[in-house]
């Protein structure tokens, strides 16, 4: 048991780690090219969205208030994050974009999205959605087998099956948790009390936890697959600064904004289907 708290430790710190980018987080949609795991839902959908059109006419976000008596302790780490971003982040995703030609990193990303199905598998049957939790098992199976080890998304292009991304965080959300106060935290970017929680579950349930025995591969593990991910998006977090006035303020709202989004959908979605 503290074997395996110990990874946990280890994955928290260096899963979002490797993808603060100035307290940014990871998107949880799983698309065929991108890495997310375990997923942490957001990160560059995040930035992506606050990048839009949309977001530069000021149209983008609700008037929902917003959780965050810890702003100034917020704001240190947020520059502590960005610090570590120009210094470590960058310089380390250049030589790796270098080293490596973008259709393999594409590759490195579908296989570890495709090891972290047991995430999505999970969080759709807690939230009772079993079409897409079967979906997620066939993806699954499919690009394990056709796509060789889910270095391909043969279930994407061959049979058109969609990702169906949830997290426990979601999951939480749907079963009536509020979301708690909003944190950025060193290392580990933004989050609210309620993603804090998810991510942890999350992290317990990807099974590197249970198959490597090595604290320090596991951590290697969990640092290239995020490396990998920010290298297929880059200049994403400098745009966002070139852009945005505070780029705290965004940041933080539009995570808000994203997680809110997804957690009502799945909210909406699940009592239509106990309609049904």
């Amino acid at each position: 048991m503290k074997t395996r708290s110990n990874y946990i430790v280890c994955i928290l710190l260096l899963f979002v780690g490797l993808t603060c980018i100035g307290c940014a987080r990871q998107d949880n949609s799983d698309s065929a090219s991108v890495a997310e795991i375990p997923e942490r839902s957001g990160d560059l959908d995040v930035l992506d969205m606050l990048l839009s059109d949309d977001f530069l006419a000021e149209d983008i976000f609700s008037d929902e208030e917003y959780n965050d008596p810890w702003e100034p302790v917020n704001r240190v780490f947020f520059e502590f994050n960005d610090t570590l971003y120009y210094w470590v982040l960058n310089p380390l995703n250049k030589a790796y974009t270098v080293a490596l030609p973008r259709d393999f990193r594409h590759s490195v990303g579908n296989f570890f999205n495709n090891l972290a199905a047991p995430i999505r598998l999970v969080n759709n049957l807690l939230q009772w959605k079993i079409a897409d939790a079967g979906i997620v098992l066939s993806r699954f199976l499919i690009n394990t087998t056709l796509g060789v080890y889910g270095f391909g998304d043969p279930a994407l292009i061959e049979f058109g099956l969609e990702p169906k991304p949830e997290d426990f965080g979601q999951t939480l959300g749907v079963w009536g948790v509020g979301e708690g106060i909003y944190l950025c935290l060193p290392v580990l970017g933004p989050l609210t009390v309620r993603d804090t929680a998810g991510f942890a579950a999350d992290a317990f349930i990807h099974p590197m936890v249970y198959y490597v025995d090595n604290i320090w591969v596991s951590g290697e593990y969990y640092a290239l697959s995020r490396v990998n991910l920010l290298s297929l998006n880059p200049d994403v977090y400098e745009d966002l600064k070139k852009y945005a006035l505070d780029p705290y303020v965004s940041m933080r709202q539009a995570y808000l904004d994203y997680r809110r989004t997804i957690t009502n959908d799945d909210t909406i979605q699940q009592r239509s289907d106990n309609r049904l």
